[in-house]
């Protein structure tokens, strides 16, 4: 048997901690020394105390732990647990990743308000372009990723490969919250049967006002409004929904990935 101090030194768990979860009946030493009162472990209640540090890691009360143990889980049930709580952890790591670029983003349009815009605008003729593409309503843009894998499985299983950057069109009349109506395209130039969900269409010629966006994904609001502002400094209107041409795309679909290259083309006329 082990010593609680040493015990402590082979788990990395300070003794005060071991006696609180003696207390809470969470693990209860094997043994207690009549004569010096000192608790006693064996060596293999470490694999009960990682089995309660990483429930407690990953957001558990200890009463909740207390339960869970009580109910005796099997290994498998434990890491099917412990994968459910890491996915909600990393998904919340990069959401606040992504509130941070947004924050900043916001930071620089402040401090440039009465500065020159880093975004240099042009009109150009955007010739007509034939795409295949899936067109759905998904609650934020950044969950439009299982869009691009269907379309680009389709096209792979037709052996039809695109002859031009990807783009997304936006076809929402106002900016959302949640629920964008959108299509993720891929410019072909193949013939390539329709499906129910995958479409075939030749998107007209259009002028178009455009700027690209170096950076993340989640700034691309500080070229929205650059563009936004030379559309109505030079007396233009908007006439139909927005690209995001992705010249490069962000890695994984990542919303932080500040290698990502996003030209943004909204269809104008003077008016």
């Amino acid at each position: 048997m082990i010593r609680i101090g040493d015990f402590s030194k082979l788990s990395r768990v300070p003794v005060k901690t071991l006696r609180y979860y003696d207390e809470m009946g969470l693990l209860k030493p094997v043994d207690v020394d009549p004569f010096t009162g000192y608790r006693l472990y064996e060596y293999s209640q470490l694999s009960a105390l990682n089995r309660i540090l990483a429930l407690k890691d990953l957001g558990f009360s200890l009463e909740e732990i207390g339960r869970l143990l009580e109910d005796g889980p099997t290994a498998e049930q434990m890491r099917g647990m412990l994968k459910l709580r890491e996915t909600e952890a990393r998904q919340r790591v990069q959401e606040e990743a992504e509130r941070l670029e947004r924050i900043k983003s916001r930071l620089r349009q402040i401090e440039q308000e009465n500065g020159m815009s880093k975004y240099d605008v042009v009109i150009k003729q955007v010739e007509a372009v034939r795409a295949a593409s899936v067109r759905e309503v998904v609650p934020t843009p950044p969950e439009q990723g299982g869009l691009w894998r269907e379309l680009e499985g389709y096209l792979a299983m037709h052996r039809v490969r695109p002859n031009g950057a990807c783009f997304t069109l936006y076809h929402d009349d106002e900016y959302k919250e949640r629920d964008w109506d959108l299509e993720v395209c891929e410019p072909i130039d193949a013939d390539v049967t329709e499906s129910r969900r995958v479409k075939v269409r030749t998107l007209p010629a259009s002028t178009m006002a455009c700027t690209v966006h170096n950076g993340p994904v989640a700034t691309l609001s500080e070229a929205y409004n650059a563009l936004g502002k030379w559309i109505t400094d030079n007396g233009y209107r908007i006439t139909g929904p927005c690209r995001e041409v992705y010249l490069r795309p962000a890695k994984n679909g990542s919303q932080t990935d500040p290698k990502t290259v996003t030209e943004i083309q909204f269809p104008v006329e003077k008016g």
